[in-house]
């Protein structure tokens, strides 16, 4: 019997992605949890596989060539369930081209911009204890992941998924759709909102949402470990060897 994938992950979007397409494509995975805020992404364990010290990352125990094969950054490691179960993910050149359009611009558009909207409507007021500095950074992020959202909209306007059938890009924008947590009103997206329930009432992706539920601190929470996981979310630098 293969061995299960491992996946390296913590509950965020950028897990979830992961987690609902292993569920999806029903590949069998083993979680090894990174908690972010105890630092648990610096070990030299954890960035032996991923050198950005960013979850998520997966080893797959039977890659290509029968040896273990390491990847991180989400993109990447849908791509390759994607191309390993045969599934979400086309091998037709023109299909294939129209997924990868709208998985690259999450993880270079949507994922970031809303990221950094989240940031600073979510943690940057326990940070800064001047208001007025944040200001700017809230406006800025909110009406760029609003820009996104109708991108999103208008892209759903005649279709049931981004890129035609349901795909990895489909798994890859659902977990940043998170309109209470970036200022954002889904009754001025309906496409988006229909598209969002949809995606949503698949039970693989209701699955993998639900992954690690119970490892999540609250990292918003007052106190001296919130406050410690703060700092070591928000403050970090580049570590010298």
């Amino acid at each position: 019997m293969t061995a299960p994938i491992e996946l390296w992950y913590w509950p965020t979007p950028n897990g979830w992605k992961v987690s609902i397409a292993l569920e999806e494509m029903a590949l069998p995975y083993e979680l090894k949890p990174v908690n972010i805020g105890r630092g648990e992404q610096f070990t030299p364990e954890f960035q032996a596989i991923s050198p950005n010290g960013r979850m998520p990352a997966i080893v797959d125990p039977d890659g290509p060539d029968g040896k273990p094969l390491s990847i991180f950054e989400s993109g990447a490691i849908l791509q390759y369930l994607g191309t390993k179960s045969g599934r979400f993910y086309p091998t037709d050149v023109r299909a294939r081209a129209e997924v990868d359009q709208w998985l690259f611009w999450q993880v270079g558009g949507l994922g970031p911009m809303a990221g950094q909207t989240h940031h600073f409507r979510q943690y940057a007021p326990a940070l800064i204890k001047d208001q007025r500095q944040i200001a700017y950074g809230v406006r800025r992020y909110t009406d760029e992941t609003n820009r996104l959202y109708g991108v999103m909209d208008r892209r759903l306007a005649d279709r049931e998924f981004l890129a035609g059938d349901y795909s990895i890009a489909d798994m890859a924008a659902w977990p940043w759709i998170l309109p209470g947590h970036q200022g954002q009103d889904l009754a001025d997206f309906p496409n988006l909102k229909a598209w969002l329930e949809r995606v949503g009432a698949r039970p693989a992706v209701r699955k993998g949402r639900a992954v690690g539920d119970e490892l999540r601190s609250n990292l918003a929470a007052s106190g001296t470990a919130a406050e410690e996981a703060r700092k070591l979310l928000f403050g970090q630098r580049a570590r010298k060897s």
